[in-house]
């Protein structure tokens, strides 16, 4: 490599570097302290309320009734991860065009687009968050039931259930991510013009 080749890499290095110096002064300006504390009081709401439902509802339920319910769970969180890395991923060109041609769903989801980093922490942390801790609730449930009614050992069927709902987990959200990503703009407007018919712009 020389020198020309090495002064045209600096130069192209400092010009990133000044370029996310702009993008994070930028975020900065914008940072909504508004919707941080309106996440966190809607966060802390939800998990409190699932949590609650959680320690008096499914410590009663069945074992095929605590399966359904962490299945449920798990499937609720790869679901909405989907959603959030959608958003972030797609292209807000196509939804204004849609939009212009008043396709229905368009425009809310340009409204995603347009706030990705609200709806993807919604969806990925706030929603994620609050699915892992009733899934791992009824894990706990299914945990007990399991060792009363076959016998086994503690340690060991927690570690099973634990470990099966953390690979479904880890391994559901893997794929979503992928699967997001490829099909990022089907999966925004199927979502938003779901949305929709509740939020109307």
């Amino acid at each position: 490599m020389n020198r020309e080749e090495k002064s045209k890499i600096k130069k192209e290095l400092r010009n990133l570097e000044v370029q996310t110096r702009r993008k994070e002064k930028k975020k900065k300006n914008k940072v909504n302290l508004k919707w941080i504390m309106t996440i966190f009081i809607f966060a802390f709401t939800l998990s409190f309320g699932l949590s609650f439902i959680s320690e008096t509802t499914i410590k009663k339920a069945t074992l095929p009734m605590s399966i359904l319910i962490t299945l449920i769970f798990i499937f609720l969180g790869i679901l909405f991860d989907i959603v959030g890395v959608s958003v972030t991923a797609s292209d807000e060109k196509i939804f204004h065009s849609m939009s212009a041609r008043k396709v229905k769903g368009a425009k809310v989801a340009v409204l995603f687009k347009k706030n990705a980093d609200k709806v993807s922490s919604f969806c990925c942390d706030v929603i994620g968050d609050v699915c892992g801790i009733v899934s791992g609730a009824s894990g706990v449930t299914i945990t007990a039931l399991l060792v009363a009614k076959f016998q086994f050992s503690l340690l060991f069927t927690t570690l099973v259930v634990t470990g099966m709902i953390s690979a479904l987990t880890i391994g559901g959200k893997a794929f979503g991510k992928s699967f997001a990503i490829n099909k990022s703009n089907i999966i925004l407007y199927q979502f938003a013009k779901v949305v929709s018919f509740f939020y109307r712009i």
